[in-house]
């Protein structure tokens, strides 16, 4: 690149918890590729504290809207990256007077950007981690075969989940997902999964979730057969993180806290079925999944149309197998 480095860098980063753990290789190649950078990153409120645990990350701007993205952005920025699609945050790049823009040309944006590659197809049937960190060998910068996703909590946090969570050993069980139940396993599942590792564990098993899951959550509750803590809804992220930082272990479905779980190297199960985990598994030293089989899968219906076929296909016991192993390997 023969022009003059950016002094100042805003990343529009993704708008979910999963995605915006899975774009973290390539904000650290961001980071090595303009070293003296002072970079910002531009997020939804209900992802924008994460960042606060991302190293070499200047500040955070939070911003719900165009108008709220638009303000922020006129704080004035030498380049703007977007790992977002939509042509709502190229706009607001554009508007808010970020000389620089760049982010693949998705939704017939590339009039707004000076750099749009087009997606490759080399990243179809592959982990997004190489989506996004595609998209920056296209922009010309160089880019890593590491794939840390991981985070660095401040004390603070772990110290709330502590305080959250209260004395003794904890296993985390997220029964919900975001975009539709088709991803959900089914409640009795997880519940069964649950009483047999809080057992092998010695560990008191904790629900977690947005308010979104609640439901998913009660319904677990209901079918254990020893009383869970529930936490669905009453975390922020912040807490929400330091709470999966003390647990023992964790089973999610294909969620922003399988994600979060794998980023923290906590041992993680998660279970896959209408999605595929050959896109989206989760990326850490101890993450593992398996897979519900089904003809119709992966068919990426937020409802299931027939019967749940891929979810209710992965037993119980394959589930706890898989995560004792990795919790005593």
């Amino acid at each position: 690149m023969n022009q003059k480095a950016p002094e100042r860098i805003v990343i529009r980063a993704p708008n979910w918890l999963g995605d915006v753990i899975l774009s973290l290789p390539a904000v650290r190649d961001v980071r090595s590729a303009f070293p003296s950078a002072r970079i910002h990153v531009l997020a939804r409120p209900s992802v924008a504290a994460l960042y606060e645990a991302v190293p070499g990350i200047e500040a955070v701007l939070p911003a719900q809207g165009l108008d709220q993205e638009i303000r922020a952005l006129r704080a004035g920025f030498d380049l703007g990256l977007l790992l977002t699609n939509s042509i709502g945050t190229a706009l607001a790049m554009t508007v808010g007077g970020v000389p620089e823009r760049w982010g693949y040309s998705t939704e017939g944006r590339a009039f707004l950007l000076t750099r749009s590659p087009s997606v490759p197809a080399t990243v179809r049937g592959r982990s997004q981690v190489n989506y996004y960190r595609e998209m920056l060998a296209a922009l010309g910068l160089p880019t890593s075969e590491a794939l840390d996703t991981s985070l660095t909590p401040p004390a603070a946090w772990n110290d709330a989940g502590r305080a959250l969570l209260g004395d003794g050993r904890f296993l985390g069980i997220s029964p919900g997902a975001a975009k539709g139940s088709a991803k959900q396993w089914p409640p009795d599942r997880f519940a069964q999964a649950a009483d047999r590792l809080s057992a092998e564990l010695d560990a008191r098993v904790v629900l977690l979730g947005s308010p979104a899951d609640a439901a998913a959550g009660n319904a677990v509750s209901r079918a254990m057969k020893t009383p869970p803590l529930d936490l669905c809804g009453k975390t922020d992220l912040r807490t929400f993180v330091g709470v999966v930082s003390n647990l023992e272990a964790l089973v999610a479905n294909d969620s922003g806290a399988m994600h979060l779980g794998a980023s923290l190297g906590i041992p993680t199960v998660g279970v896959f079925g209408p999605t595929n985990p050959e896109e989206t598994h989760p990326v850490g030293p101890r993450a593992i999944f398996v897979r519900g089989v089904a003809e119709c899968s992966p068919c990426r219906h937020a409802v299931c149309p027939i019967d749940h076929r891929c979810m209710n296909s992965v037993a119980p016991e394959s589930v706890v197998d898989l995560l004792l192993r990795e919790v005593r390997s």
